[in-house]
């Protein structure tokens, strides 16, 4: 045996993963009879999935259940698409549904699940792409046939519930083979419209059949790249085609449809009542208010006894030319000129007084010179000895045979040290 058996959990997630990486198992389409259903209070289906030699358990979360356009039962024929994957908890594997077809629908439900498929994978359904519908639009497309009840019926609501909006009909064939050229034409030709805020697209009910122009490529590449915001209503409330799923909204109904794309005027009037009523109250509490304080306003003294308002404005009035000649312009140079004068003669007081002071002192620093300058002391018989230009100023600094420089008031000679005699100081 093996040192570190594995554990159940380790094992499951190995052969999760094994299942979720085999392309084989993901975008299946399976054929089956629906067993042992169930429908959880949240919305989602459980069901079992059988033929005559086996069975495997299958789960539609409730995000995709509002796809199925039946009521799946016990005993009915089925192709289902989704992907294979384990269920840890249980240690079983299960089909994941994403979509579910009657078997009497035959290719024609499988075209549309693959192109279902497709498209979203290619980002055609994504919600962040969506634009929200025009709040008050001026003028509506409506894309159908001319002759049909949903136009008459999307006419008639938009006209009662926003007679403002101009409603143009583009006539479109939407059954039969030449149905999903005309639409895409007519799509692209009511987008290039700037005067069209929105556009409806659609038709009443019936088979798939009917309704399959509303499910091919063209179609729903023109509702993509249109500019305009496109309303899908195809159908019945349980019809759902690939237009809706482009479309950046979908309508229940054609009639769902025109109560979507215009506001309801009788909505609209009791808003406009209500503000009418909101501002006329703010209005008269403003009203009451500015008559309370024009009230109070009359009853000051100062409202009563007019000149006493003016009585500080000219006190201030008369200090401010008081002051205003003080500072007058022409009184403050004559001050600043009395005093630049005034400083001049000072400064030129103190400037004779200090040069006086160092001329003086000069002076006597000359004076004194004069007194220290050696010449003076060689006039009266001294001399100076120099050894190799430095002054000698002691004989012990000479030794016999030296070369010295005397040095006279009136000359210089040179000698020769032939002998020295020192003094000795005492003590």
């Amino acid at each position: 045996m093996p040192e570190k058996p594995l554990s159940v959990s380790a094992l499951t997630d190995y052969i999760k993963y094994k299942f979720d990486n085999d392309k084989n198992l993901r975008n299946i389409h399976l054929e089956g009879e629906i067993s042992n259903f169930k429908r959880h209070r949240r919305g989602h289906f459980y069901f079992t999935l059988k033929d005559s030699a086996a069975s495997i358990s299958a789960v539609m979360f409730r995000g995709r259940t509002h796809r199925v356009p039946f009521t799946p039962e016990d005993g009915m024929n089925v192709i289902v698409q989704g992907s294979v994957s384990v269920f840890k908890v249980a240690g079983s594997y299960q089909v994941y549904v994403d979509d579910m077809l009657e078997v009497g629908l035959g290719n024609l439900y499988r075209q549309y699940l693959e192109l279902k498929a497709t498209l979203e994978k290619e980002g055609y359904f994504d919600k962040a792409r969506k634009r929200a519908l025009p709040e008050f639009p001026s003028q509506i497309a409506v894309l159908t046939s001319s002759t049909g009840a949903a136009v008459r019926d999307i006419i008639q609501i938009i006209s009662r519930r926003y007679p403002l909006v101009k409603v143009l009909v583009y006539p479109t064939t939407v059954q039969g083979e030449r149905a999903k050229e005309e639409i895409k034409a007519n799509i692209e030709l009511a987008d290039a419209d700037p005067e069209n805020d929105v556009l409806i697209v659609g038709r009443g009910g019936g088979s798939i059949e009917d309704l399959w122009a509303f499910n091919e490529r063209m179609v729903a590449d023109a509702i993509y790249h249109a500019q305009t915001p496109v309303v899908s209503a195809v159908g019945h409330e349980t019809d759902f085609t690939i237009a809706d799923f482009v479309a950046d909204m979908r309508a229940p109904t054609p009639s769902g449809a025109a109560e979507l794309v215009v506001p309801d005027q009788k909505s609209l009037r009791r808003d406009i009542e209500r503000m009418r009523g909101r501002v006329a109250d703010r209005l008269s509490d403003i009203l009451d208010e500015k008559r309370k304080r024009l009230s109070d306003l009359g009853s000051r003294y100062v409202l009563k006894d007019p000149p006493r308002i003016l009585e500080p404005m000219e006190r201030r009035l008369e200090y401010l030319q008081d002051k205003l000649r003080i500072l007058h312009p022409k009184k403050k140079l004559s001050e600043q000129r009395r005093l630049l004068e005034d400083h001049a003669l000072r400064l030129s007081r103190a400037f004779r007084q200090r040069l006086t002071e160092k001329r003086h002192r000069l002076e006597t620093k000359g004076e004194q010179l004069k007194y220290l300058d050696p010449r003076r002391l060689m006039e009266r018989g001294y001399t100076l000895a120099k050894k190799r230009g430095e002054i000698v100023k002691r004989v012990k600094d000479l030794r016999t045979g030296d070369k010295v420089e005397l040095e006279f008031y009136d000359g210089s000679v040179s000698a020769e040290v032939k002998d020295k005699k020192e003094k000795k100081h005492e003590g």
